[in-house]
């Protein structure tokens, strides 16, 4: 079993920041890939960033790429998203999430709300 607790969301004007965090208990944190996703409203949850179990690997969506950075921190047991330069279009709910599977993310955390403002 996973919990994954995000926190750092709020409301930022456009070309703003904001680090998410994403704090894990539960099985060996160093153990599994974790991902961030976001929904927006009124459409589906999508694929933001992920990042390997070292955290020597990372991958971001086309829409956050040079914007976004994706980092964790082994000894802390949290992964963190770093939000550059942010947009309206990246308001959404932002949520963390655990692959310790083969079959894919199968742990969610809660969801942390972004709202950017132009």
């Amino acid at each position: 079993q996973v919990q994954l607790v995000e926190s750092g969301g709020g409301l930022v004007q456009a070309g703003g920041s904001l680090r998410l965090s994403c704090a894990a208990s539960g099985r060996t944190f160093s153990s599994y890939r974790m991902g961030w996703f976001r929904q927006a409203p009124g459409k589906e949850r999508e694929f933001a960033a992920t990042i390997s179990r070292s955290g020597s690997n990372t991958y971001y969506a086309d829409s956050v790429k040079g914007r976004f950075t994706i980092s964790r921190d082994n000894a802390k047991n949290t992964v963190y998203l770093q939000m550059n330069s942010l947009k309206p279009e990246d308001t959404a709910i932002y949520y963390c999430a655990a692959e310790t599977s083969s079959v894919g993310y199968d742990y969610w955390g809660q969801g942390t709300q972004v709202t950017v403002s132009s």
